[in-house]
């Protein structure tokens, strides 16, 4: 991995300290959606330092707070949704963990709050989430699990192999033998990834998939809750990635990376209007903790300028610059050396034929792009790299990145 000195950065682009300046072909940590130094963001940072720094929502009036819950849920198309915020997509996974238990418990009266995840998922960093998802790379010794663990298989044939088809919609009928397994009187929620992340290669499920995992779980009063730390904000060209398909909202949205764009750290729990009422149920259990610096002012600043940089660049611009990332990067499916490119909107994922992972990271590096590796689905692993450029990268930058990464294909193909 490089370890360059960055001396400035501007948009999509760092600079070195060498004079050279490098492509993000990954938005930092598949975080920095609206680039660097964004005037908009250091706008909405200087005009709340100059109010106050901190404050917590019990004791000063939590206006900037307040104004990014009403922003958020009605870019996401969720305008009528509560909203929980914390300071990373982990705690966001916990806390809509936390939710989904309760919400069921008052009812469902459910005494058991199992969560069922998929065997390529992965949901953050705490030794609950961990224990909870299956990402190989990071899964903890099963002694140290807390006797959780992946549910079912995912809709992707490197991990949910078919003789004789692919994967379609009736491959959520794993969902529903794992739920009926355990006892629906015991599950609280699934908790899925509605298009896989960097664990392996933004897959993209099967049409109607996500329409029958909801119709399993309300037919079994289960909660769906969608980890969209990483898709959230317009990252595959519309607002949610659950948005590509009809009927496949969730009962709780998780949101991270794009919100917080780099700029802070922050996660965001959206809770529909049908069960958002029995969080304050007189038989709930506590809520679970925000955190001290939850709900922070600067954090509400930041994050309402990474969603006043979306909005000025706009939806059709949005979908535009992803429709064209997809169209250049099919060139590389004539490469006898590319597997598989697959994605949406700003996301995508370059299978590589087997060991040609690290060289390819290599050849992109000395052509001044960065991307980010993935390793992680099937048997022997896949291997390759997510594209995800920033969501304000222009249509000369991505034709830049396509370009460096077509090439540097192009040289290994000729070296193998």
């Amino acid at each position: 991995m490089p370890d360059w000195e960055v001396v400035a950065s501007s948009g999509a682009w760092l600079h070195l300290a060498d004079g050279r300046r490098i492509f993000d072909g990954s938005s930092g940590l598949l975080c920095a959606n609206v680039g660097q130094g964004s005037p908009k963001v250091f706008s909405r940072l200087a005009k709340q330092f100059s109010k106050y720094t901190y404050g917590g929502a019990a004791v000063v009036q939590p206006h900037v707070q307040m104004e990014l819950m009403h922003r958020l849920c009605h870019a996401v198309g969720r305008p009528d949704d509560s909203v929980a915020f914390t300071t990373c997509g982990t705690l966001g996974v916990e806390v809509a963990v936390g939710l989904a238990r309760n919400i069921t418990r008052v009812r469902d009266g459910k005494r058991r709050g199992d969560i069922l995840t998929s065997t390529l998922s992965y949901h953050g960093m705490s030794a609950l989430t961990l224990g909870l998802a299956g990402n190989h790379a990071r899964r903890p010794r099963p002694e140290d699990a807390l006797g959780l663990g992946p549910a079912f298989a995912p809709p992707y044939l490197p991990t949910h192999p078919h003789s004789a088809r692919a994967c379609d919609a009736s491959c959520a009928d794993e969902i529903a033998h794992a739920i009926d397994s355990i006892g629906a009187q015991n599950v609280s929620a699934v908790l899925m990834e509605p298009v896989n992340g960097s664990t392996g290669g933004a897959y993209v499920p099967p049409a109607g998939y996500l329409r029958r995992v909801s119709e399993i779980c309300r037919e079994r009063d289960v909660l769906v809750i969608h980890d969209e730390v990483l898709t959230g904000l317009w990252r595959t060209g519309t607002p949610l990635a659950s948005d590509h398909w009809e009927g496949a909202e969730p009962d709780l949205c998780i949101l991270s990376k794009g919100l917080g764009g780099g700029y802070t750290g922050v996660g965001a729990v959206l809770v529909s209007p049908e069960i958002a009422p029995l969080i304050r149920h007189e038989h709930a259990d506590p809520l679970p903790a925000m955190g001290t610096m939850a709900t922070h002012p600067l954090q509400a600043a930041a994050c309402l300028g990474v969603l006043d940089e979306l909005e000025a660049v706009g939806a059709s611009t949005l979908r535009a610059r992803g429709e064209r990332l997809g169209r250049r990067l099919q060139a590389l499916t004539d490469l006898p050396v590319v597997r598989d490119v697959r994605g949406l909107g700003l996301l995508y994922g370059v299978e590589m034929a087997a060991g040609l992972l690290w060289p390819l990271m290599e050849e992109a590096e000395n052509r001044d792009v960065f991307f980010y590796p993935f390793t992680g689905a099937g048997k022997p692993r896949s291997e390759g790299l997510v594209i995800a450029p920033p969501l304000t990268a222009t249509d000369t930058d991505i034709d830049f990145m396509v370009t460096a990464l077509v090439d540097a294909v192009t040289a290994l193909a000729e070296s193998s």
